[in-house]
């Protein structure tokens, strides 16, 4: 595909302004979900880096230091949604839920 970066060895994540980074660190996600703000860039999502992938997460900014945080997992019918403020726990968080994920 022209101009997609290669792929990511497990997963990606992609936010709203366009920032992308593949198989990023828990660093590196809460990097993504620090820049995250309520005007133009709203979410950041984490999914395997495939054409249809069959999980993702996301997180999305919802009031001024809170954030909805969505997990779903379509082999496993998990679906999870929840909140939460802290950036550092979100990130640990996501970073376990990544690691249970079916990857290649």
């Amino acid at each position: 595909m022209e101009g997609r970066p290669a792929a990511a060895k497990y997963y990606r994540a992609d936010s709203e302004n366009g920032d992308h980074i593949e198989d990023p660190s828990e660093d590196a996600l809460f990097e993504l979900i620090s820049e995250l703000n309520d005007a133009d860039n709203m979410f950041v999502v984490v999914q395997s880096d495939q054409d249809d992938p069959a999980w993702f997460a996301s997180v999305a900014v919802i009031d001024e230091g809170d954030y909805e945080i969505v997990r779903r997992d379509t082999t496993r019918r998990g679906h999870q949604v929840d909140t939460d403020a802290t950036i550092n726990r979100i990130a640990s968080d996501l970073i376990v839920w990544l690691a249970a994920r079916d990857l290649p």
